[in-house]
């Protein structure tokens, strides 16, 4: 990959300037002799190191990966992807690790673009992987030009950043139980929230069923008002026939949106479904290349698409399906249901992205110990979400926590198990 050269300064690389916001850290003034050292330590740095860690939290076991260079700066991503951590892991070491070490962090389009060529035949696990290893790169190139990755991927388009809640409605049954949950996330400061009130439905919904879902709807907009959002989640669970009925019927509730009613793959459905209501459509967090966004995009499918980073390439990779969205004039609202550094990338595309609407938060209803995983900083506050201002990700690992939590087998149970819908609560989790 070419260095961009400044006019007397030969062969340095750098972040291309920006007047800071006052949150901003301080641009690096690489004309300087002094910080022109600082930076060209950095310049042509190699990853020497390749390491990954994992964590239980409860339903899933968070995968980070960090990487290392000769110049003795490391970068973290994170690499979740629910049931299959083990076998991330064992890709990532396996087949990516020998085509990172030795390669220059900076060359993220390189690398990255050469891993989903190679890796053939895609796919949510090595797809995760390539993922998990890019936004590590990306925490890297920040720290080495001083920066927050937002800087490097735009600039700040926004001092804070909305939050939608999820994971509030844990051991909810009844109509009421989801109505007083609904009413504590608000009272967070939380203006939107999102659920499943479809329990285990599949394909089509019986009477009772379609009843149940109705009132669990009905009851979280009594209890919130006419100004919280609400986000009907369907997890991929209904036939197009059974999504357009469902659908129909709740929009007197005014959802904000109506995410995944059909199976993910089935962008025609989707389309469909799309055509026959009102209401607006949320789709995408189980896509995992651009051709793929390109078609849900091209076909008008969302009104909203939902990349995950974690999972669709990465950060460089969401920033051109945004840009895709947005020539449609379609909005983005990142998926993110897995740990804390997968959240940190969501946040940095979300600031840089002018068509960001809304970020996904599950961390005040996740795991008890989830803020331990990693040191930097706190971005939840009453309902949105502040930015990082150190460079980088603006947050590390804690291996002492990490290591307190070790891996547990399979702990995820099937979104058409009722185990899910008994477990998916804090108080279930244990410690």
């Amino acid at each position: 990959m070419s260095s961009l050269t400044l006019p007397g300064v030969k062969g340095a690389r750098h972040a291309l300037a920006r007047r800071p916001g006052p949150n901003a850290t301080k641009p690096l003034q690489v004309a300087g002799r002094r910080d022109y050292a600082r930076v060209s330590k950095h310049v042509h740095m190699k990853i020497t190191g390749f390491e990954t860690l994992l964590a239980n939290a409860g339903l899933r076991n968070y995968l980070f990966v960090r990487l290392r260079t000769d110049t003795g700066l490391t970068g973290v991503g994170e690499a979740t992807l629910e049931w299959q951590e083990k076998t991330v892991e064992t890709l990532l070491h396996e087949w990516v690790e020998e085509r990172v070490l030795g390669r220059d962090p900076f060359e993220i389009e390189a690398l990255v673009g050469e891993m989903v060529r190679d890796q053939y035949q895609g796919g949510s696990t090595v797809m995760t992987a390539i993922s998990g290893v890019e936004i590590a790169l990306w925490d890297l190139v920040g720290k080495a030009c001083g920066q927050p990755v937002y800087n490097l991927l735009g600039g700040r388009c926004r001092e804070t950043i909305p939050a939608y809640a999820n994971g509030w409605y844990g051991g909810a049954r009844t109509p009421a139980e989801y109505a007083e949950r609904a009413r504590a996330a608000v009272a967070r400061g939380y203006r939107a929230l999102k659920f499943d009130p479809f329990g285990i439905a599949w394909k089509d919904l019986s009477a009772a069923e379609h009843r149940e879902a109705v009132d669990r709807v009905a009851a979280v907009r009594e209890a919130v008002g006419p100004r919280v959002e609400l986000m009907i989640e369907f997890h991929g669970r209904l036939s197009a026939g059974s999504a357009v009925e469902a659908i129909r019927v709740l929009e007197p509730y005014r959802p904000a949106w109506c995410e995944e009613p059909v199976a993910p793959e089935c962008l025609d459905l989707l389309a469909e479904v799309k055509r026959s209501v009102r209401a607006p459509i949320a789709a995408g967090e189980r896509l995992y290349t651009l051709a793929d966004f390109h078609r849900l995009i091209a076909l008008r499918a969302a009104d909203v698409v939902q990349m995950d980073p974690a999972h669709c390439g990465g950060l460089l990779a969401a920033k051109k399906i945004s840009a895709m969205a947005a020539v449609q004039d379609l909005r983005i609202a990142p998926h993110c249901s897995i740990g804390p550094v997968a959240l940190a990338a969501c946040l940095h595309l979300g600031a840089s992205t002018p068509n960001f609407l809304i970020q996904e938060a599950f961390s005040e209803f996740d795991i008890p110990w989830r803020k331990s995983l990693v040191s930097g900083w706190n971005p939840l506050r009453a309902g949105e979400f502040v930015l990082p201002t150190g460079p980088g990700l603006g947050l590390e690992l804690d291996e002492a926590a990490v290591r307190a939590h070790p891996y547990v087998r399979n702990p995820f149970p099937s979104l058409w198990d009722r185990g899910w819908l008994e477990g998916f609560t804090q108080s279930g989790w244990g410690d």
